[in-house]
């Protein structure tokens, strides 16, 4: 068997420690964020933050929302708001934590849902001034719902319209 040693200054020992320790802490520091799912906080306290995150969304609505209520959330949810907060659990939103809790909503028209002028909602839901929730929606009969994020909603309705020229 063979055995090599190497002797180290203490200065150069101590130093490899730190980086190793650093480094190790920087690997446990990233698997934490990314386990908690850690998103992007959305303020939307004012209207200015509001529009700033419609904007930044690619919606074109409304300076001003067409409604603004304040509702709480139910204790217990029912199976609408289970269906819903799947919705919003695809989007990284999660509504149970704010069960029973007080929250904002606001309702905006948009205009540049393509395929749709004139039916298309947007419903950015708050806690405390901070986006927890919302949905784009078409107010028709044989409306549908769907998440807040541009590109996603642009997908879904190419697809509905590739399914709809297939048959």
């Amino acid at each position: 068997m063979f055995i090599k040693t190497v002797k180290l200054k203490r200065s150069a020992a101590a130093v490899f420690m730190l980086v190793i320790i650093a480094a190790v802490v920087l690997i446990i520091g990233m698997c934490v964020v990314k386990a908690s799912g850690a998103q992007r906080v959305y303020k939307i306290k004012t209207e200015q933050q509001r529009q700033a995150l419609i904007d930044e969304l690619g919606w074109e609505t409304d300076e001003k929302p067409i409604e603004h209520k304040s509702v709480t959330l139910p204790k217990e949810f029912d199976d609408v708001y289970d269906g819903y907060n799947e919705l919003q659990k695809q989007q990284g939103f999660d509504l149970e934590k704010f069960k029973g809790k007080k929250v904002e909503i606001y309702y905006y028209p948009v205009y540049n849902y393509e395929g749709h002028s004139d039916c298309i909602q947007l419903t950015l839901m708050g806690y405390e001034g901070e986006l927890i929730g919302g949905d784009i929606c078409c107010t028709e009969l044989d409306g549908f719902m769907q998440g807040i994020m541009k590109a996603k909603a642009e997908t879904k309705n190419a697809e509905s319209k590739e399914i709809e020229k297939d048959k």
